[in-house]
């Protein structure tokens, strides 16, 4: 019984991490596909990300290191198609990745809720390992694309990043996450009216409030 209580309470825990994490990848892949928005498969995908110097070594053992990077990959893909719908639709097929924007996707392409691929990417834990583990990887990937995006230090607090959210102080970790996702998307340097030095303070403020 008590072990049952054990896993109960390990798996609650575990479900609001994953909850609240944001994948630093989403917004890499999202320039990628922007400067190409075809012809990419995931292993190609991750290859490019890994001449940018944004996908570290995952695990030691060949086959983990393979499923994690090939995990992560597809987990940002599923969010990005969510995030951009539906003004585009991202296209999410292991062999066949594309943005099409939404002037020539039309009505033919929707998120299916219901899609067991995407309900297993964008759980983390089918990452197959620990909440440490994941997080230090995380932090890890965001250090890579705050220096990838030209990102500064600078004297972000909770109650800045808060204000340039416009969000109340006790803003929930699910209205925090869902107001940097529409930030992100309007601010972006590669959408039409993006703006560089914006989506970079949009950054570290994110980077403060994640957690």
């Amino acid at each position: 019984m008590l072990d049952k209580l054990n896993s109960s309470s390990h798996q609650d825990i575990s479900l609001s991490f994953q909850a609240h994490m944001e994948n630093p990848l989403l917004w890499p892949i999202m320039e990628v596909l922007k400067h190409k928005p075809s012809g990419w498969k995931v292993h190609t995908l991750a290859a490019h990300l890994n001449d940018l110097g944004l996908v570290p070594v995952l695990d030691p053992v060949p086959e983990k290191e393979l499923f994690k990077k090939n995990f992560l990959i597809m987990n940002a893909l599923y969010q990005l198609q969510e995030t951009l719908y539906p003004d585009s639709w991202l296209q999410v097929q292991a062999m066949d990745i594309e943005l099409m924007n939404g002037r020539y996707y039309g009505n033919s392409h929707a998120i299916d809720p219901k899609d067991p691929l995407r309900d297993y990417y964008i759980s983390w834990l089918n990452y197959e390992a620990d909440e440490g583990e994941v997080k230090r990887l995380l932090n890890e990937f965001w250090t890579r694309y705050k220096k990838f995006a030209g990102i500064s230090e600078t004297d972000m607090d909770r109650s800045r990043a808060l204000t340039l959210f416009e969000l109340p102080i006790d803003a929930s970790q699910q209205e925090i996450r869902k107001r940097w996702r529409r930030l992100a998307l309007r601010w972006h340097p590669d959408r039409d009216e993006g703006n560089t030095a914006k989506f970079q303070i949009l950054c570290e403020a994110w980077h403060v409030l994640r957690y």
